[in-house]
């Protein structure tokens, strides 16, 4: 290589890009690193012009300053920064610096030298960001050389030790080290002076007042821009306050009622609470680091997530699951415990934090609990076994008596009816009718007393509870009186129920009566149907579809202990004299005997609510048939064997028919009864159901086999046990009920003949 070629190559392979222009500011002469850093392939800058090498907005600007600089002026471009354009339209940071020179031809040249300034500004502005940072910074930054001077003192090192930087750079750090913390110090210098990098470690220092300051420090090496050690940077934060918070923690977790831990992944306690001391028996600097299965044999929930990333909540606990466990006590005592756990990330790993909670007190309260509640159900059924022992017990004792009661009733009322017959006008007459009137009385007592009792034979039919309210509406008018106003409500659409109308009737009448004693003053009684579902949720109500009959007031209401009572027969709170106790006793009656239930809603004061449901049933209601006069109604000579074992009841019986045109053969007896009915024709048997030595039920079949097409009428006061399933009467058996009125005797044969017939 000769010497005239060695400018050439310096310029091509100068590390700066160099392009030489003409006074017209065209390039004609430009090295390789010009192309390299404007992305241009070899050569193609030649004529190029310069300002093509700078953004738009640029060139107006450097053409100005070019003219200026020809002419003299060239301070202001020399060494300017300026905005590059890369072929490919990026813009970047350049330097340029210009040198003018004239040429053998006369020319003015300039010489412009190009620097990427990108690479150079990004370095200071990080050197700026970090000495931002470093003065920023909370924390105390300090940099000392390597004999322990002070190099660099932010303002969190001011702030954290008292000193100002004035005072400190160039003095040794010391100052800040309490007097026999200083060799240990050294120690900690001297392995960072080997290389190591020692992490936050906890230390004390010493502030411009004499006062210890507890830190956390960081010490590393200090490196200049070769690599070389020249000192060490340590790195302080005050965890004063962070002691006094961890402090005011650990104070909440011994306040708090449960037990709890702080278990690291390894399985060992890592925190414990004084409750956790007390429950397990295990001071706590013995719990710290023991294996949780010695505390929880059963182990924990495996439900509960050991990591938060592993579905529970990163930085904050997870929603706790409880689950019942056993806790080792020292001394081998092994309690029953609730568990619930719940994972939390800290700086040194995941902890599991678990709260267990004591329930043995629980537990047995709880089975206490339940002792009390069974004993409580035990005592509710036998008292309702009682209950129904004592209705059984009443239904037996109503059933005897009504048999004779009403044998009695039906002379006496029929006899007062001849007499009021016969001496129609007279002083007799109406005396008679006291009689009768008091028979009646004596009769609807019977009754309500074996409706209560279950013992009442009924006729029940498919019939709408609307008909049976608005039938018994005028009723009730009459019976509550002007100052209480009666309001009735009905829903249209209602299903059937089964049930004996005239037992309906009897349960809103003695409703009604009840109501209105409860309101001498005056109130409202309000009446109102409709459908309702009752529930699986429901105690003493079978779940299905129901018709309620409601039946309010605004009386004076009943206390818990009436209300408890109100349904005992005889139980009443009327004056003496003034009240059987059988009227809600009978409600009850009916109302069971149907299939359906009643409550009572009340409170003194208040008014009552008694809530009636009863099944609805898909079958469509029947009306019922009409029933003309039984005046006029007459045997016309049909034969008929009565058959009473009661002489007095007897003899009105055959009276009354032989008045009505009938030939009458009577017995005493199902034997006399039989011999009879073997020697004359006999259209209808009229016999007693209960009688000693034959029931009625058998003389029938018995007539039957010997007189086929012989009709059968019974007459009782007391024949559900015999003529009736669940005192249901069926439909191939008539009876007429005592005590009867001879017309009511009269219409039951006429119709039973019309039957034949």
């Amino acid at each position: 290589m000769e010497s005239r070629d060695v400018p050439g190559i310096v310029f091509d392979t100068a590390p700066d890009a160099i392009v030489v222009t003409g006074d017209d500011c065209v390039i004609s002469l430009a090295n390789r690193r010009a192309h390299d850093m404007f992305g241009y392939p070899p050569g193609v800058l030649n004529g190029v012009p310069l300002e093509d090498l700078l953004p738009e907005e640029d060139r107006a600007s450097l053409r100005v300053q070019w003219a200026r600089y020809l002419s003299g002026r060239r301070d202001p471009l020399s060494r300017r920064p300026r905005r590059g354009l890369r072929r490919d339209g990026r813009i970047f940071d350049v330097e340029m610096s210009l040198s003018v020179t004239s040429g053998p031809d006369g020319r003015v040249y300039v010489t412009a030298l190009l620097r990427d300034d990108t690479a150079q500004r990004e370095v200071a502005r990080s050197r700026a960001l970090l000495a931002s940072i470093v003065q920023s910074s909370h924390d105390a930054i300090i940099t000392t050389d390597l004999d322990g001077r002070v190099l660099s003192w932010n303002p969190g090192a001011e702030l954290l030790y008292g000193h100002p930087a004035s005072d400190m750079i160039g003095h040794p750090v010391d100052a800040i080290l309490p007097a026999g913390q200083r060799a240990d110090e050294e120690q900690v210098r001297l392995l960072v002076r080997l290389g190591a990098r020692v992490d936050r470690y906890r230390s004390v220092r010493i502030d411009a007042k004499g006062d210890p300051v507890t830190v956390s420090a960081l010490i590393s090496p200090l490196l200049d821009e070769h690599g070389t050690l020249i000192g060490t940077t340590s790195i302080t934060r005050d965890v004063s306050d962070r002691e006094r918070a961890e402090a005011r923690v650990q104070a909440i977790l011994d306040a708090a009622p449960d037990a709890m831990l702080g278990v690291a992944a390894d399985g060992e306690v890592v925190l414990v609470n004084a409750e956790a001391e007390r429950l397990f028996g295990v001071p706590r600097y013995d719990l710290l680091h023991m294996p949780v299965p010695l505390l929880l044999p059963d182990g924990l929930p495996v439900d509960v997530p050991a990591d938060p990333d592993a579905g529970g909540a990163p930085d904050h606990l997870a929603d706790p699951r409880w689950a019942t466990r056993r806790a080792l006590r020292r001394g081998g005592e092994l309690l029953q415990v609730d568990i619930a756990c719940s994972s939390l990330r800290t700086d040194s790993g995941t902890v599991t934090v678990v709260v267990v909670r004591d329930v043995t007190e629980r537990i047995a309260a709880e089975e206490e609990r339940r002792r009390l509640r069974e004993e409580a159900e035990l005592q509710r059924l036998e008292a309702r076994m009682q209950q129904t022992q004592r209705l059984e017990s009443l239904g037996q004792l109503a059933g005897g008596i009504a048999h004779d009661f009403n044998n009695l009733l039906a002379v006496i009322l029929n006899y007062a009816a001849f007499i009021i017959e016969d001496a129609a006008g007279s002083q007799p007459a109406v005396d008679a009718e006291q009689i009768a009137r008091a028979a009646r009385r004596g009769s609807d007592l019977t009754h309500q007393l074996l409706a209560f009792a279950r013992r009442e034979v009924i006729r029940p039919r498919p019939l709408n509870l609307n008909t049976v309210v608005t039938e018994v509406h005028q009723m009730l008018v009459r019976s509550l009186g002007e100052h209480i106003a009666l309001a009735v409500h009905t829903t249209e659409g209602l299903p059937a129920v089964i049930a004996d109308p005239g037992q309906l009737e009897q349960v809103l009448v003695n409703l009604a009566v009840n109501a209105r004693d409860a309101m001498p003053t005056g109130g409202s009684l309000t009446v109102d149907t409709a459908v309702v579902e009752v529930g699986d949720d429901a105690t003493d109500t079978a779940p299905g579809r129901y018709v309620r009959l409601r039946v309010a007031d605004t009386g004076t209401g009943m206390p818990k202990e009436v209300i408890d009572k109100a349904f005992e027969p005889f139980f009443t709170t009327k004056p003496s004299g003034q009240g059987t106790g059988l009227g809600l006793a009978t409600v009850y009656g009916i109302v069971t005997q149907a299939g359906g239930t009643v409550r009572i809603h009340s409170a003194a004061g208040l008014g009552t609510t008694f809530t009636i449901l009863l099944p609805a049933t898909e079958v469509e209601a029947q009306e019922a048939d009409a029933e003309d006069d039984a005046a006029g109604l007459t045997g016309h000579g049909a034969t008929v064997l009565v058959v009473e074992d009661e002489d007095a009841l007897r003899e009105v019986t055959c009276r009354i028919l032989r008045r009505g045109g009938y030939t009458v053969l009577a017995a005493g007896s199902g034997d006399e009864a039989l011999r009879l009915a073997g020697e004359n024709p006999v259209d209808v048997l009229l016999t007693d159901v209960i009688m000693p030595g034959m029931l009625g039920k058998d003389l029938a079949t018995a007539v039957a086999t010997r007189r086929p097409g012989t009709r059968v009428v019974f007459m009782s006061g007391y024949a559900q046990p015999v003529l009736t399933t669940h005192g249901t009467l069926t439909a191939d058996v008539h009876l007429i009920e005592k005590p009867f009125t001879s017309a009511e005797l009269m219409r039951a044969l006429h119709d039973e003949l019309q039957v034949q017939t």
